[in-house]
């Protein structure tokens, strides 16, 4: 297993260098003048344009602009904006609420999902099956600003009063359930439903018709032998799904007012500020790599048949 885990980890490299080059490029190769818009309405004073190029390495080739880049990144240092702000500092402050929030939604998918997923498979063709297959289509079928905008109207003051849905500048955990559950809300109906086909279809398999004709518990049987077999591709969907959930965020954050990566990408993007967009993509580029890590050792502990050398 160590050497396994060594292995993949030498292998992210090579993924995560050329996944950053190609953001680097995508966001610093287009031809277009960085500074435009900068200095207002006048043109920029040549002097800060020579200060600014010569902090982000304008004046160098891609290639030395991304390697340097790199360098920088190694240390921590995410660069700054044109306005001088520390991208480190503001990913800093912005970063650990979104994690929360998305830590909050993916066990909330885990759990609701999983137990409605589970309940339906076993109790195929049912009223509880139709009743969480018409739930799930409903949620997909929502888009999550909407979710979120009619939860927070009618379980707020201005509705029935449930819950406090103010989030503060520092949120806790307790504050970020309501975002969170919306955030993972289309996520849930989707592991509800892979959890359910999957259950359904390996009800069928042998090694479940051998454990019941051994006169295992039905616990056991399900428990131990179906579940864990089942769950092998909803853990693949959750663990790459943490990803989706910290870089969608945006409209969330948006709906509940939270000062959070996604409208530092949003303030990025629409001041143009390409040191900005460049650091939290490759954050989250980090993410995806590590969680699919992640899964890929979990595969070992949910199925016995699979052994890493």
């Amino acid at each position: 297993m160590g050497r396994y885990v060594l292995r993949r980890l030498l292998q992210l490299i090579p993924v995560f260098l050329g996944t950053t080059f190609l953001i680097y490029a995508l966001v610093w190769a287009i031809p277009q003048d960085p500074f435009a818009g900068k200095c207002g309405q006048r043109p920029c004073d040549p002097a800060y344009v020579a200060e600014m190029s010569d902090k982000l390495n304008l004046n160098d080739p891609l290639l030395i602009q991304y390697f340097k880049y790199l360098g920088n990144l190694v240390t921590g240092d995410f660069g700054t904006t044109f306005n001088g702000v520390s991208v480190g500092e503001q990913i800093a402050t912005s970063w650990p609420i979104t994690l929360k929030m998305g830590i909050i939604a993916l066990i909330i998918e885990a759990v609701i999902g999983i137990i409605a997923g589970v309940l339906t498979g076993l109790r195929k063709s049912g009223f509880l099956d139709n009743l969480v297959l018409v739930s799930t289509l409903f949620l997909i079928s929502l888009p999550v600003f909407v979710t979120g905008f009619v939860l927070r109207l009618y379980l707020g003051p201005q509705g029935f009063d449930l819950m406090d849905t103010s989030v503060s500048s520092d949120p806790t955990f307790g504050e970020l359930i309501l975002p969170g559950f919306v955030l993972g809300s289309l996520s849930m109906a989707y592991v509800a439903r892979l959890t359910r086909s999957s259950i359904v279809e390996n009800r069928r398999a042998d090694y479940v018709r051998t454990a019941n004709a051994k006169g295992q518990p039905q616990s056991r049987v399900v428990g131990v032998h179906l579940l864990r077999n089942s769950l092998i591709p909803v853990i693949t969907f959750l663990g790459t799904d943490l990803g989706s959930l910290l870089g969608g965020a945006i409209v969330t954050e948006g709906v509940f007012n939270i000062n959070g990566i996604g409208g530092l990408i949003f303030r990025g993007i629409q001041e143009k500020e390409g040191v900005m967009v460049t650091g939290i993509v490759t954050l989250l580029v980090l993410v995806y790599l590590l969680m699919s890590l992640l899964v890929d050792l979990l595969y070992a502990v949910l199925d016995p048949r699979i052994r890493y050398e």
